[in-house]
């Protein structure tokens, strides 16, 4: 005589099933620390998403320098450095992406203006995480006073150049020097000002003269 299961455990097993199933098992995200360093193809992400919830629960705002990638914990701050030319962004990671195979960080529109990824939708570039969440941004700075940022690069040649095209037209050009964990950068800005207004205004200027400008912080 054939026993026959209890239905008790015909259904628990049924469900243990259905549970085994539906698991994922995720591979826990690599540690990092300061001066991680990741290289490959960046894209970029804008308006079907402004506005949107990220992944870390932020609205996104694409005037904002952020950035998406799959691991880093949420906070980080990257240094986005393009392969093309030298140009140099820093980021704030605030979503998750990009999911296509061969591209390691999805840049918001603003850090793809800066980094002139607007146009060939998809530029080259090294990753290095220059301050982990709850750290200061690389770069703070007193309150107060506001430039208008034109670039920024890994080379001095480059930086001198950029400001010698624009002292012309723009008198208060200048290059600073600049450290971040293992890199020195060389910002080329504009002008000092005393709100984020003033400085918005000589930015918008810029921008209509078809350069990437971006109002920060001195």
């Amino acid at each position: 005589m054939t026993s026959r299961p209890r239905p008790l455990l015909l259904a628990g097993a049924l469900l243990l099933a259905a549970g085994c199933a539906r698991a994922v098992v995720r591979a826990p995200a690599p540690p990092v620390a300061v001066g991680w360093e990741e290289t490959g193809n960046a894209s970029w992400y804008g308006e079907p998403y402004h506005g949107r919830r990220t992944a870390s629960g932020e609205v996104y705002d694409m005037a904002q320098m952020t950035a998406a990638h799959r691991t880093l914990p949420f906070g980080t701050w990257v240094l986005v450095e393009s392969l093309r030319d030298g140009r140099v962004a820093e980021v704030r990671v605030t979503d998750r992406g990009p999911f296509v195979d061969d591209r390691i960080l999805d840049l918001s529109a603003a850090a793809a203006r800066v980094l002139g990824a607007i146009g060939p939708g998809v530029i080259p570039v090294r990753l290095r995480v220059v301050a982990l969440p709850g750290g200061a941004a690389p770069a703070a700075a007193a309150r107060g006073t506001f430039a208008v940022q034109v670039a920024a690069f890994t080379s001095e040649a480059r930086a001198g150049a950029l400001r010698e095209r624009l002292e012309g037209a723009w008198p208060g050009a200048r290059v600073e020097r600049a450290e971040v964990p293992g890199r020195t950068l060389w910002r080329v800005r504009v002008g000092r000002y005393a709100t984020r207004a003033e400085a918005a205004v000589v930015a918008a200027r810029l921008a209509a003269a078809g350069f990437a400008a971006l109002v920060t912080a001195e």
